[in-house]
C-alpha cells in the first residue's frame, strides 16, 4: 500500500536535486568503468510527532544525534530483526543494533528489499559472443535487451521504483554456470563418487537459472553422475522461491529435473536439519547482503564502540554508538584478532595524527567506522554445526565504489525512474534500498578456516574462470572476453 505515496515521494524529490544526478547503469555488478556517480537522500513525508514547527520536511536528514531528546529515546525498546518479522508496517519507537535494522531493510517478509522489490534481468537466449564485435558491442546489446525487458515490465504495471539488477550467472548463461558444474563434477568424481551422491545446496538462487544450468550440463556431459545428483535451494524470499519453482515447472518436460530438486523457503539462519553427508554448498553474490554491525574506536585508547539505531515517533533514523558491544560483535573480534596479523583497521596510521585531529574543535573523539561481517561468521558456524561434511563454493566482490564513508563500507542504492541513486548512509527508508558490501576475503578466509576447521584458496574471478569455463564460447570476434573482464573487482573462495 506504501509504493504509490513512495514514488511521489522520489518524485518530488528527484526533481529539486535533478542537477546533482548523472545517469548510471544497473547494480553495481559489471566493472565500475561502465558507470558514475549519483546522490540522492530520504525525507519525512509529513510533519509528525516529534516534529516541531520550525523543521523543514524537505530537508536533507540531520545525521546528527540530537542529544535533547535522549530521554525519549532511552524509553523505546531495543528490537531485533527476528522479532521484526511479523510486523507489516515499518517499526517506530524502537532501538535496534545496525546489523538488525540491514537485516530488518533487506529481509523482513512484508516490507524486506528482497522481499517486495527486487526483480532480477533475464536476457532470454543467451548471447552469441563469438557473433559480437567487442566488448563495446555486447555492452549495447545488453543494454538494448535490459531496456527491452524493463518496457515489458512496464506494459504489464508500471513502477518508477523498480529494483530491477542483474548477476552474471544472467548475464553468461549457461557458460558461468557450466564453470560451477565442472568444478563440482570434477571435484565430487575425485573425492567421493561413486560412495556418495552429490548433494548440491544454494543458497540465494535468484531466478534458479544457475540451478538449471548447472543440472543440464551435468545431465548432457556425466549421465552416470546425474543419477546421483540432488539438488537444494535455500530461499528466504517467498517471491524468488516461487519463481523458481514455476520455471522448474516450465522446464521439467524438457529437462526433467523435476525430481533432483527441492526448494526450502526459509532462511539459512533458520536451519535446523543436520546434513551427515558430504555436500557442496553454493553462495554466489550472498555474503554482499549480509547484514553488517559498524563499530568506531576511541582515537586516544583505542576502545570499541558499537552502532545502533533509533526510529522515531515518524521514522526518522539517528545512530549512536556505545561502548557496550553485543556478544555477537565481541566475538568477531575475538575471533578476527586470534586468527588475522594484519587487517585494515580505523586507527591504522600514525596515533600522533589521529590524536591531532582529535583536538580540531568539534571533532568526535571516535574514528571513522568500521564495518564488520559478524553475520557472515554467523553463517560459517551454521556451516560448521549443520552441515560438518560441506564444501563452499563463494563468490562476491572484494571492492565496490561509491561506498559509505568507512572501512569495509557499503554502497547503499535505490533505483528511481531507471536510474541507479547511490546514498550516504545506511540508515534509509527500510525496503527501498540495496545495502551490499565488499568482502576482505584474506580477513574472510581465516576466519572461515577458525570456525569451521577447513581450509579454503581465494582466487580472482578471471583465474577461477580460465581455468574452468569454456572461454572460446565467451570469446568475441576481435579476441575480447567479457566473462573474464567484467568482473574484475570479484573474487572466488572453495574449500580444498
Amino acid at each position: 500500500m506504501d509504493s504509490p505515496l513512495a514514488t511521489q515521494i522520489f518524485r518530488q524529490l528527484f526533481s529539486h536535486r535533478a542537477s546533482q544526478c548523472l545517469a548510471r547503469g544497473a547494480r553495481p555488478a559489471i566493472t565500475t568503468a561502465y558507470h558514475a556517480n549519483m546522490q540522492r537522500r530520504s525525507m519525512a513525508s509529513r510533519l509528525g510527532e516529534g516534529e516541531t514547527a520550525r523543521e523543514s520536511r524537505w530537508k536533507p536528514r540531520s545525521f546528527s544525534f540530537p542529544h535533547e531528546r535522549a530521554e525519549e529515546f532511552n524509553r523505546f525498546p531495543m528490537v531485533t530483526a527476528d522479532m521484526m518479522r511479523n510486523r507489516r508496517e515499518r517499526p517506530r519507537r524502537v532501538k535496534m543494533l545496525l546489523r538488525d535494522f540491514i537485516e530488518d531493510s533487506l529481509y523482513n517478509p512484508h516490507y524486506g528489499y528482497f522481499s517486495k522489490q527486487v526483480v532480477i534481468f533475464s536476457p532470454g537466449d543467451p548471447f552469441d559472443f563469438n557473433s559480437i564485435a567487442s566488448e563495446h558491442e555486447f555492452f549495447q546489446q545488453l543494454r538494448h535487451r535490459y531496456t527491452a525487458f524493463e518496457d515489458a515490465l512496464d506494459d504489464y504495471e508500471p513502477n518508477d521504483l523498480r529494483q530491477l539488477w542483474h548477476t552474471p550467472t544472467e548475464l553468461f548463461s549457461p557458460y558461468y554456470g557450466e564453470a560451477i558444474a565442472r568444478y563440482l563434477v570434477e571435484d565430487y568424481k575425485y573425492n567421493f563418487y561413486p560412495y556418495h551422491d552429490l548433494n548440491i545446496y544454494e543458497m540465494g538462487a535468484g531466478n534458479g537459472t544457475m540451478m538449471l544450468n548447472i543440472l543440464d550440463y551435468i545431465r548432457d556431459m556425466y549421465p552416470e553422475v546425474y543419477e546421483r545428483t540432488r539438488f537444494k535451494v535455500i530461499e528466504i524470499s517467498s517471491a524468488l522461491a516461487t519463481l523458481q519453482q514455476q520455471g522448474l515447472g516450465q522446464s521439467a518436460f524438457s529437462r526433467g529435473h523435476s525430481d533432483k530438486v527441492e526448494i526450502v523457503n526459509r532462511s539459512i539462519f533458520d536451519w535446523d536439519a543436520y546434513v551427515s553427508s558430504p555436500c557442496y554448498f553454493l553462495a554466489l553474490e550472498v555474503f554482499d547482503n549480509f547484514a553488517h554491525d559498524a563499530l568506531k574506536y576511541d582515537i586516544e585508547s583505542g576502545e570499541p564502540f558499537q552502532s545502533r539505531v533509533v526510529i522515531d515517533p515518524r521514522g526518522e533514523m539517528f545512530e549512536y554508538y556505545s561502548r557496550d558491544l553485543d556478544p555477537v560483535a565481541q566475538q568477531f573480534l575475538e575471533r578476527r584478532d586470534a586468527t588475522c596479523t594484519n587487517y585494515p583497521h580505523p586507527l591504522q596510521g600514525s596515533r600522533i595524527m589521529s590524536n591531532l585531529r582529535s583536538l580540531v574543535p568539534f571533532k568526535s573523539s571516535l574514528s571513522t567506522p568500521e564495518y564488520i561481517p559478524t553475520r557472515l561468521m554467523q553463517f560459517f558456524y551454521i556451516l560448521y554445526e549443520k552441515f560438518p561434511n560441506h564444501k563452499l563454493i563463494t563468490s562476491d566482490f572484494n571492492k565496490l565504489s561509491d561506498t559509505v564513508e568507512g572501512i569495509n563500507s557499503p554502497v547503499v542504492q535505490t533505483r528511481f525512474k531507471r536510474e541507479m541513486i547511490p546514498v550516504s548512509t545506511p540508515l534509509v527508508h527500510q525496503g527501498y534500498f540495496d545495502i551490499l558490501f565488499p568482502t576482505d576475503f584474506e580477513v574472510v578466509q581465516l576466519i572461515y578456516t577458525a570456525i569451521t576447521g577447513k581450509f579454503a584458496r581465494t582466487y580472482s574471478h578471471q583465474d577461477f574462470m580460465s581455468g574452468r569455463a569454456d572461454i572460446e564460447e565467451t570469446q568475441t570476434k576481435n579476441g575480447e572476453n567479457p566473462l573474464l573482464s567484467w568482473y574484475k573487482n570479484a573474487s572466488v573462495m572453495i574449500t580444498i
